[in-house]
This record gives structure tokens, sequence and C-alpha cells, in this order.
């Protein structure tokens, strides 16, 4: 099937005319290529968030591999690379990661880390694009969305298991006073991370308040974070720790740097707070192995315990 490139000529002319006008609707139009309709284009919209499971070739693109959003304003670049702070950063357009320009159909990326980048730009249908990267043979689809009616919340939580490796370390700054002891009760520091295709985590008794640099590990397992459901908003989590056995715990966000694990076999809730937060945008930060893959959580069928 043919695929059409940038605007239709009814909805280039009401932006043009309009500059108040923030819903388009992308016409199924081939139009003459010029770099105002491609600028145009990509400005109709405030954000176009990155379905990474849509992607469609063997290569990648490295900075469209950690964006969770894109954001095109006047010839600048913005992107969400971190899930702790979407919808606040940038005002909900993240942070400035480059500059870009179109014409003749194509988009043209100059990203601060990684260089320049050459898209050929295909509608998909009303509000998504397909930007094909010949270099990779790979493509990649945007959806768009205004700021007002874009939900973060969801991204959030569709995408929670990045916000534990934003962080170097979590430390514990809460346990209840209710729930049976249990060999967690022990553990003050977690980190959590990729290593070699998994999800690893390692964990400390030190006590609390010990720096960064100074945390001596004591265990190293792997994790996995699962959806349930019918639960949308709740999450569970698995550490493998070989003392526990076959162990999970329920995963709540209290804000971007505080998160709740209920332990239900036991009754106890604990808080960790991130240390160290680490931003994805400057080379020594975006080849530490943050990038997002293609995955779906596997599945636990459990009942919400905590209330």
């Amino acid at each position: 099937m043919k695929k059409f490139t940038l605007l239709g000529t009814a909805t280039l002319l009401m932006l043009l005319l309009n500059g108040c006008y923030t819903e388009v609707i992308l016409e199924d139009v081939f139009v003459e290529d010029t770099t105002l309709q491609t600028r145009q284009l990509m400005q109709a919209y405030d954000l176009w968030y990155i379905d990474i499971n849509a992607t469609e070739g063997s290569g990648e693109v490295p900075f469209l591999q950690r964006a969770f959003t894109l954001s095109f304003t006047n010839g600048l670049l913005y992107a969400n690379n971190n899930i702790s702070g979407i919808g606040k950063t940038g005002n909900g357009l993240g942070i400035r990661v480059g500059y870009y320009d179109g014409g003749s159909g194509v988009l043209e990326i100059d990203h601060d880390v990684d260089g320049l980048w050459v898209f050929d730009v295909y509608q998909v249908n009303s509000r998504t694009l397909e930007i094909y990267d010949r270099r990779s043979n790979t493509s990649y689809f945007l959806d768009g969305y205004q700021r007002g009616s874009f939900d973060y919340d969801r991204v959030f939580y569709e995408n929670i298991e990045y916000l534990l490796q934003e962080y170097d370390v979590w430390e514990k700054t809460f346990v209840s006073e209710t729930g049976a002891i249990n060999d967690f009760d022990e553990e003050n520091f977690l980190q959590f991370y990729e290593s070699n295709g998994g999800t690893t985590f390692r964990s400390s008794i030190d006590p609390i308040g010990t720096p960064i640099n100074g945390i001596l590990w004591d265990y190293e397992g792997f994790y996995e974070v699962y959806d349930v459901p019918n639960d949308e908003s709740l999450k569970t989590l698995t550490l493998d720790y070989d003392f526990m056995g076959d162990d999970y715990f329920e995963l709540y966000v209290i804000n971007d740097s505080t998160i709740e694990l209920y332990h239900p076999d036991s009754g106890t809730v604990y808080e960790f707070q991130g240390r160290g937060y680490i931003q994805f945008l400057r080379s020594e930060n975006a080849v530490s192995g943050k990038k997002r893959v293609k995955t779906k959580n596997p599945i636990m069928n459990v009942v919400r315990k905590r209330t």
C-alpha cells in the first residue's frame, strides 16, 4: 500500500491561517514537499509518544530508544528520557536534546549526543507518523497528543520498570510497625539495573545514611516487574532471594523519587527513597545501558492486598 507524506492541503491552510488551532487531523493526501510543510507537521502536536513496541526493523536509533516522547518546537527538539519528572520537566516537554529541520519529505535531527540523523516521514493514520531511518533500516512510530490530553500517569505506570533504574540506589526510609518479622527487614539499600540483557538487583544491610560510594552489596539476583489483570495501577515486583523463596511485593509509587513495597506474606510496608538521580542525556549516561526495548510484562494473577 502506498504511504503518504506530510500534511493534506486543507490541514496546511488551517495551520497557516489560524496559529491558535491546536488539534490537527492529518489528511491522507500527498502534497508537494516543502520545508514549511514538514516543520508544520512535526509541530502539529505538542508531544509525540514513541510506541517502542511497534518499532519495525533490526537496527536502533540511540536517542529514540531512550525517549518516551519527542516535541518539536521552533527548530528545537525536546525529549522526555526519564520517567521520573515526566509531565513536570520542561513544562511537560522534557529537556532540550537537539535541533531539527525538514524538507523534501524528510526530517533532519541533529542530536546533542548522537549527531545527525535523517528520516523519511510517512503518515499512518490521523495522529500517527512513521519515521524511517535508512541507515539502520528501522521504523519508529510516533503518536501525537496535545499536552492537555496526554495521559502522563498512564505512561508512568506502563513504564514503571524504568523508574527503578533512574536512581543509583534506593534507601529504606520507613518500615511499618505492623507486619510479621521477615528476612527483608534487614535490607536497607536496593539497586536496579540492566545486566547482559536481564534485570538485576543488588541489596545491602549497611546502615542507613551510608554514602552511595561506600555501600557494600551483600546480595545480587534477578528481579521482575509484573502486570496484574484488571488492575492497571498495580504492579508487582519479585526479588530473587535464595533465602526468601518464591516471594513478591506489591509496588506502589508515592512520588517521583519514593516507592512503596508491600510484602503480602508478612503484611509489612516498606518505603524506599531514590538517591543519585540519573538524567539520561549526556554521553556518560547515554551509554550506561538504559534504553527502552520491546517488552510485555509477565502477568501475575493475584488480588491487591494493600488497601
